[in-house]
């Protein structure tokens, strides 16, 4: 007698959980730049970091309360697998970035070239310790939060509606890019994004979009660091 088909374990949240997670993100961050007033080193530290933090863990949170935790619902795994094609697939959207940075660069006006953290930490010097912790976090903790929250949190809301892979991939990428909330460099994350999201695509896992966005993220936290310890000019 054959046995039936194992159960898909579902979950249980959609587009709501996305948009309040992101509510979130925007309320912790008003609230820390508004209670520090004039910011100081470690404030900005905290103001950077705290939020995506938050973020990331209310994504998972909702996992457990309306799911069944991040290694099911995200296929947030370690598999060997999965990281050489994260490594492979960022290492490619690391250099399409590193040619549409140079592109967008030349055609914005200096003033308008850097990134929402780079803005933040202009003309701050900051101590090797706390250097290092911005290095770290953009570089390998922020990949972290935010692919909970784009391609693991609202990538399964929108398969919850049945969408097919290709529309969650292109929506995901755009709402991501969006949700910065940067306008002058939207097209720019569109062009970061897009890699990242194959590798969510083509392996079914958060993992290798984690690591991919990790490749991608290297560099540019490489040379935050090096500004912040005033090693490279601002």
């Amino acid at each position: 007698m054959l046995s039936p088909p194992p159960h898909r374990r579902t979950h249980r949240w959609g587009l709501g959980a996305f948009l309040l997670v992101q509510a979130l993100f925007l309320l912790v961050s008003v609230l820390l730049a508004a209670g520090f007033g004039s910011p100081g080193a470690l404030s900005l530290v905290v103001t950077l970091v705290l939020p995506t933090l938050v973020a990331g863990g209310a994504a998972v949170l909702v996992t457990l309360v309306r799911g069944n935790g991040p290694r099911v619902d995200f296929g947030l795994r370690w598999h060997w697998q999965d990281v050489r094609t994260g490594l492979a697939i960022g290492g490619v959207g690391l250099v399409s970035t590193m040619l549409a940075t140079t592109l967008w660069m030349r055609w914005m006006e200096p003033g308008d070239a850097g990134s929402a953290v780079s803005g933040l930490l202009a003309g701050v010097r900051l101590p090797p310790a706390l250097a290092v912790l911005i290095f770290l976090h953009i570089w390998l903790v922020a990949p972290v939060c935010e692919e909970l929250v784009y391609r693991g949190l609202l990538w399964g809301a929108m398969e919850r509606m049945r969408w097919s892979q290709l529309n969650v991939f292109v929506l995901s990428t755009a709402i991501f890019a969006i949700g910065h909330l940067e306008p002058e460099r939207t097209a720019l994350l569109l062009v970061v994004a897009i890699p990242i999201g194959v590798a969510r695509m083509v392996t079914g896992r958060l993992t290798a979009s984690v690591v991919a966005h990790q490749v991608n993220n290297f560099l540019p936290a490489l040379g935050l660091l090096l500004i912040s310890l005033g090693l490279l000019p601002g």
